[in-house]
């Protein structure tokens, strides 16, 4: 039946229309902080994300940027509407970044929304959220796991108004540059997110001058539709109740590990996702603000799913989440939340593991834990601040039928490594090593992705060191019989001999010119018996490096001679263990 608001009914290829059109301006906006942003962390590792949002303030598009980061901005935008729903007025541009006032994330992830409005009147949003590369705080980059309340981690911004009916609010801009060691790269990508507004601006008024009031209504059914697709799919899968716990391996030099319980449940065309019996909150900065972790359940769930369902708002309606306040999945002020991304990645392989009993061909076994947060910070003779923050990415666990992916992002990102090149001549450190590490992906019937190693020499008198990396202690799990991948490794070498720094220290190091510190990731986890997997899959790793020799017959059960598969011996290596 015609929707009475139409003039005409729903039309297939009109949604359809839309549908792209609304995605390409959320693509586009993507592609403005792309080539217009200052920081390394934005330009070259893409950490930020893009969306338009109907004048409900749903999301109705995304950009192809973030999936972990695109789940949060439902939560922002119930603040946004809350707070200036109805104040807004054209030219008027908001920003914050505050987990306890505003659904921020962490410090550093600064959101911009503009509200569109078309003849006066509001008709959506255009959203963006970019991770800045340093906020103030006790540490360069701002994601120090040693502050152990938020007041220590930088700049609060609540949600406030960054233009006001089209003027610039000039205090705050110099509040945020009195408050970065890099306000030419915190200002500058600031303007590619206001830049990146105004395209999606242009993206939404072009499509309502196109479609007129008939826009909306195409805007509400993508939500339906999403909905009922969500719905659809997750009938397709079996019934039950399954729990699984991962842990994070905690911080500082006598770490206590961290647990994720998690309790999924599949019940008709709904999702029931609780996290009761998490870890409380802990005194680091560790701690998950909950939109996050809404995210990773988003993404996880829709990962499973099959069908061309819209990427919007629509689509997490089914998907029922309880995450515990005063926990590390939804922590209260004052915890400290600078690295909360371990947690936030964590709860994606929880959630995998709990899956995979009920639907074992759809899940991963577990990756590296989510990229490795590595921030540098020093000043130069003149005293001039330099710094960076590497955001390294990555290894997959292997899957039913396939092995683990290495030299990508994370499921929950789209992130990408610095180039060498750009990060030597941005600051003075040189990359010694970078590449991938044989026998570290989990063996199994499908293998796991290899561990990457990324090593770094000091070229200045002193250099600051925090990072956050995870999956020493606990390493990432196969699935189905597959082994663990290998954990990870922190090392620092100097004149003073070599050293093993924890995998989230809580305080941050002072190396000197000519140390150096290597970082090697976790591999991600293997699939099924190891001893199942096909031998000459296992031959080709060992021709391509990936996998020694001594590993095939040891792990695999594949004896390997003069680069082939000796039949005899593998059978009966096989049959003997």
């Amino acid at each position: 039946m015609a929707d009475p608001s139409l003039r005409s009914p729903i039309d297939p290829i009109t949604l359809e229309v839309i549908k792209n059109a609304l995605a390409s301006t959320a693509d586009e906006m993507a592609l403005v902080i792309m080539r217009s942003a200052y920081s390394p962390v934005v330009r070259d590792t893409m950490d930020y994300s893009t969306a338009l949002c109907d004048r409900n303030g749903r999301v109705v598009a995304q950009g192809l940027t973030l999936a972990v980061q695109l789940g949060t901005f439902p939560t922002v935008m119930a603040y946004v509407l809350e707070e200036f729903g109805s104040t807004a007025k054209p030219g008027d541009v908001y920003i914050a970044n505050d987990p306890y006032g505003c659904g921020g994330q962490h410090l550093p992830d600064l959101y911009v929304i503009q509200p569109i409005f078309v003849a006066g009147e509001l008709e959506g949003y255009a959203a963006t959220m970019a991770h800045h590369s340093d906020v103030g705080g006790i540490a360069p980059g701002s994601v120090a796991v040693h502050a152990t309340e938020i007041y220590q981690e930088g700049l609060r911004i609540p949600l406030s108004k960054l233009h006001d009916a089209g003027v610039e609010n000039t205090t705050l801009l110099r509040l945020i540059e009195a408050n970065t060691r890099q306000p030419i790269h915190v200002l500058g990508d600031l303007r590619a997110q206001l830049a990146a507004c105004r395209v999606g601006e242009r993206g939404l008024t072009a499509l309502l001058e196109r479609y007129g009031p008939d826009a909306h209504v195409y805007m509400d059914e993508l939500q339906r539709v999403a909905e009922k697709m969500m719905r659809a799919e997750l009938a397709k899968l079996p019934d039950g109740v399954h729990t699984f716990t991962d842990y994070i391996d905690g911080v500082g030099e006598h770490p206590t590990p961290i647990p994720i319980c998690v309790r999924v449940e599949i019940a008709g065309d709904e999702v029931l996702i609780s996290f009761e019996g998490t870890s409380p909150q802990i005194d680091a900065s560790v701690n998950c603000p909950v939109g996050m972790v809404r995210a990773a359940c988003y993404c996880a769930i829709r990962g499973i799913v099959g069908g061309e369902i819209p990427n919007c708002e629509g689509y997490m309606t089914p998907i029922r989440i309880d995450a515990p306040a005063g926990t590390v999945v939804n922590p209260v002020l004052p915890a400290a939340c600078g690295a909360r991304g371990v947690i936030g990645y964590r709860v994606y392989d929880a959630l995998m593991g709990a899956l995979a009993p009920l639907i074992p061909d759809r899940v991963l076994a577990a990756g590296e834990g989510g990229p490795t947060l590595i921030a540098f910070g020093g000043y130069d003779e003149e005293r001039r601040p330099f710094g960076t923050t590497e955001v390294l990415v990555g290894t997959w666990g292997a899957r039913a039928t396939r092995d683990g992916l290495e030299g990508v992002s994370n499921p929950l990102a789209n992130l990408g490594n610095q180039p060498v090149e750009l990060l030597e001549a941005d600051i003075p450190i040189e990359v010694v090593q970078y590449g991938l590490v044989p026998d570290s992906g989990g063996p199994g019937r499908q293998r796991g992705g290899l561990a990457y190693v990324r090593s770094f020499r000091v070229r200045t008198p002193r250099v600051t060191l925090t990072i956050r990396t995870d999956r020493r202690d606990h390493p990432p799990y196969g699935l189905e019989g597959g082994h663990h991948g290998a954990p990870s490794s922190n090392v620092v070498e100097s004149a003073a001999g070599s050293r093993e720094l924890p995998t989230m220290p809580m305080e941050a190091s002072h190396l000197v010119e000519g140390d150096r510190f290597t970082h090697v990731a976790a591999g991600g986890g293997g699939f099924g018996p190891p001893f199942e997997r096909d031998p000459q899959a296992v031959l080709d790793d060992v021709l391509d490096e990936k996998v020694s020799a001594a590993a095939a017959r040891e792990k695999y059960g594949v004896v390997i001679d003069d680069g082939r598969v000796d039949a005899g011996a593998t059978a009966a290596v096989r049959s003997a263990g």
